[in-house]
């Protein structure tokens, strides 16, 4: 558990079930209008859908084929805020739409939709969409395939490399303002009264303790769980309707592109993408109906190969096969249950504040939200749960506040001057920008103190010791997985962290109070959490073998322990 609940007496004014990036958002933007906020979650921040999405910072461009004007209004505005609210997280991602022969969207109507966005993020843009002709594309793409192809177009995007670390910045930034986060704590049902719905109970993963969070508003922000926290609680119809999402990741391939490509598929006219990330590539992702179990959602096979022959088509000369798969991605969009739809390109991306009164006052239910409009979706159910409470809306903060990685005058001149006075290499240095913002300088203070925390645990991002133990003492760590995939990223490389393990939980040993029985048990633990990633290292039992989990006592140092 991150934070320790106060106990059976806690009454707050907002509890928020889910700690993904819309029930961190709005526990952010409530407790900046000054209620007292509590967000619990049964996993880590961030560790279900928020992390499985295609990383992008959409601006809504393919919500123009739905006519919705609204959500892509909002998406343009949202990205403006992101790009200036937290620069080190968010950059300009152009991507390339070619149009091919036999496409369900013609070249004209692509470039009319890309006029039409245009002039709706007049004043919000980072760049223009322009046509692009088929020489130039044979000259900045060669790669591409040529055959059918008709004319291409360029649009300016935008990325969030890792949204696992604007997870984690919300997070920070909530806790700064008096909201208490509880993570690896399950909601174990409502709190109802008279039908009121007055609170949650839940218990800590590990310990088992018990404990009531009576709270005036609660708040069901659990994504894709959403139906599951109202079953036998309170009487609902299904609100959840959510589709499987896709991607698996790769190294560079020969003729790969340098800019994102987004094209429709061949075999369902589905846009996919081909997307640039971190030195890899990153294609998907798929949209499917999915009724299974919400807790074991794996990419199929069949997935696999759709995303790799669609690769290979638009680029003849990749030749990729699954052996080439590092590892693959798979969540569940939260989208509103949608009754007899056929395409599921048609299920609305917006998000819906759903009141349970009159039958049960007190409860709201999100259904849907998106990466981008985050901010928004809270702001909209923090105005929400101020009217349930009867108090004098309160201006909305968040517009304006800059992420805690951002939280400087001058981005680009303290991103130079680190550079300049970093004493690590230039690529580790990046890095610690990209990932923490202003926070690299903490990581470096974290590293003066203890030469052990300066020592390099992972060879292939040049990640520091230091990085572990602020992960756990100020980012609200619990688990060797909350460290390795979303606080240092360290396990989202090619082989998902399996060689720093041991390196990381031995400093953990050192330097956060773990004995080596917890070292062990969290090394096994975390080959355990990769496996819904399928990842490749992971893919034989001789390579399985070789991994920390099968020996780690021979490999966790005996000497040297420290605790603090």
């Amino acid at each position: 558990m991150s934070q320790q609940p106060a106990g059976s007496d806690d009454v707050v004014d907002l509890a928020v079930i889910g700690a993904g990036i819309n029930g961190l958002a709005i526990a952010r933007d409530a407790a900046t209008r000054g209620l007292r906020v509590v967000v619990v979650d049964r996993a880590d921040v961030g560790s279900g859908t928020s992390s499985t999405s295609s990383r992008l910072i959409h601006g809504g461009l393919k919500y123009l084929e739905r006519y919705d004007f609204n959500l892509v209004r909002e998406s343009i505005r949202e990205r403006h805020l992101l790009f200036r609210n937290a620069p080190h997280l968010v950059r300009d991602y152009p991507m390339l739409i070619p149009s091919y022969a036999g496409d369900s969207r013609p070249g004209p109507l692509i470039r009319l939709g890309l006029a039409a966005f245009d002039v709706l993020s007049t004043g919000r843009r980072h760049g223009r969409s322009r046509s692009v002709s088929l020489r130039t594309v044979a000259r900045r793409w060669p790669t591409l395939s040529r055959r059918g192809l008709r004319g291409a177009s360029l649009f300016p995007d935008a990325q969030v490399p890792w949204a696992e670390r604007l997870c984690v910045e919300l997070l920070l930034d909530a806790r700064r303002l008096g909201a208490r986060v509880l993570t690896h704590t399950t909601v174990t049902g409502l709190v109802v009264e008279n039908d009121r719905v007055a609170g949650i109970r839940a218990e800590d993963n590990a310990s088992g303790a018990r404990t009531e969070i009576r709270a005036a508003i609660t708040v069901n922000a659990a994504g894709p769980w959403i139906d599951r926290i109202l079953d036998g609680q309170v009487a609902s119809r299904r609100l959840n309707g959510g589709t499987k999402g896709s991607h698996i990741i790769v190294d560079a391939f020969p003729g790969a592109p340098d800019t994102c490509i987004f094209f429709e598929a061949a075999a369902d006219h589905r846009p996919i993408f081909v997307l640039p990330w971190e030195g890899r590539y990153m294609l998907g992702s798929t949209d499917l109906t999915y009724e299974d179990d919400l807790d074991e959602v794996v990419t199929s096979d069949e997935e696999i190969d759709y995303l790799l022959a669609e690769t290979n088509r638009i680029f003849p000369n990749a030749g990729l096969t699954p052996d080439d798969v590092l590892y693959s991605v798979a969540g569940v969009r939260p989208l509103p249950y949608t009754a007899g739809i056929s395409d599921n390109a048609k299920i609305s991306r917006g998000h819906t504040v759903h009141s349970h009164a009159p039958a049960h006052p007190g409860l709201f239910t999100v259904i849907g939200g998106k990466l981008t409009t985050h901010r928004a979706l809270a702001e909209d159910v923090t105005d929400a749960v101020l009217r349930a409470l009867g108090r004098t809306r309160r201006r909305c903060l968040t517009r304006s506040r800059a992420f805690p990685g951002a939280d400087t005058a001058d981005w680009p001149t303290f991103s130079a001057d680190f550079m300049r006075s970093s004493p690590l290499t230039p690529a580790q240095s990046r890095r610690l920008l990209d990932v923490y913002g202003v926070r690299a300088r903490r990581v470096l203070e974290l590293a003066e103190t203890d030469d052990t925390l300066a020592e390099v645990v992972d060879e292939e991002t040049g990640a520091l010791a230091a990085e572990v133990v602020m992960a756990v003492r100020e980012e609200g760590a619990v688990t060797l997985g909350d460290i390795l995939l979303r606080r240092t990223l360290i396990g989202l490389g090619p082989d998902m962290g399996l060689k720093a393990a041991v390196a990381c939980a031995d400093i953990a040993v050192r330097h956060l109070g773990w004995d080596e029985g917890r070292a062990r048990a969290e090394i096994t633990g975390y080959e355990a959490e990769l496996r819904r990633f399928r990842p490749r290292v992971l893919a034989t039992s001789a390579t399985a073998s070789a991994t920390p989990s099968a020996t780690p006592s021979t490999t966790l140092r005996s000497s040297d322990r420290r605790t603090s």
